[in-house]
């Protein structure tokens, strides 16, 4: 089945700004593949839009699901235009805490899924010599936070994956870029999210603060999902994309605070890290 529409993956669109990116996408009149973990999720996405809204059952944590998902739809279509790696949740408590556990799962859904994804979605966009990565990170992947440092790993790592990428990939005409929102009026911090809450006294001024702090935020969080939708749609218009997008104005100012208490930090100490090489 060859199309003039472009045909965008979205892994994740069950809820949240994955749900309104598709919603987004759909009313500009293109197709979307969006990915759910229920297959009753999927019939009811299939009838949504039909001949444009293809809904495909896969966990992001499952390699497999993905391999075959992502041939099935280049089965299908000959193509993936733009692909949204969105799936992803949060883990909350203190890093001495959380269990392995948990923290392996973290890393399969946040970034090893995400890799697997890649992966099987790389081949096709090179040999077309076109397409656009978006992988929605986070602005927690560019600072770190009491009470969500493995969520903060996770994160970190896929900025990292994503600036290496762009790097690799645009003398082949294919873009990157990382979309790191703010806290967005989403389940993020809700229903989405896994809770550790912190038993260790010492963290209770630190983590224990910081998750009741989010807890109480949720569902009134300044970010608008369909502002955001609509920004990354106009962000795949652009021909020369930005390798980051911030999303929300607190996004922003944490880059700028960032930004510029590293470079502060960075002068204050050189002269204990620069004299370090050879003569």
């Amino acid at each position: 089945m060859s199309t003039e529409k472009k045909v965008w993956f979205i892994t994740g669109v069950s809820s949240g700004l994955g749900k309104q990116l598709a919603k987004e996408v759909l009313s500009q009149g293109q197709i979307v593949v969006g990915t759910f973990r229920k297959q009753a999720q999927v019939e009811e996405f299939n009838k949504q839009n039909p001949g444009s809204s293809f809904g495909v059952l896969i966990d992001v944590a499952s390699s497999q699901m993905i391999i075959e998902g992502v041939k099935s739809i280049i089965d299908q279509f000959g193509k993936i235009d733009v692909l949204v790696n969105n799936a992803g949740y949060g883990v909350m408590g203190s890093v001495e805490e959380i269990s392995d556990e948990e923290v392996r799962r973290q890393f399969e859904v946040n970034v090893f899924g995400v890799l697997t994804t890649l992966r099987s979605v790389l081949p096709n966009m090179r040999k077309a010599r076109t397409g656009h990565i978006i992988n929605i990170t986070s602005i927690a992947g560019r600072i770190g936070s009491q009470g969500l440092g493995i969520y903060n790993g996770s994160k970190f790592a896929l900025e990292g994956i994503g600036e290496a990428l762009a790097a690799e990939l645009k003398p082949l005409n294919i873009k990157v870029t990382n979309v790191e929102p703010g806290p967005f009026r989403t389940e993020w911090a809700g229903s989405s999210a896994a809770y550790d809450n912190t038993k260790i006294d010492d963290y209770e001024s630190t983590v224990g603060e910081r998750i009741r702090g989010l807890q109480n935020l949720s569902g009134n969080q300044p970010g608008d999902p369909a502002k955001a939708a609509a920004a990354i749609y106009k962000l795949t218009q652009l021909e020369d994309a930005p390798v980051h997008l911030p999303l929300g104005k607190i996004a922003y100012d944490v880059f700028g605070k960032v930004n510029n208490g590293l470079i502060e930090e960075l002068a204050k100490f050189e002269d204990l890290g620069k004299p370090c090489d050879f003569e």
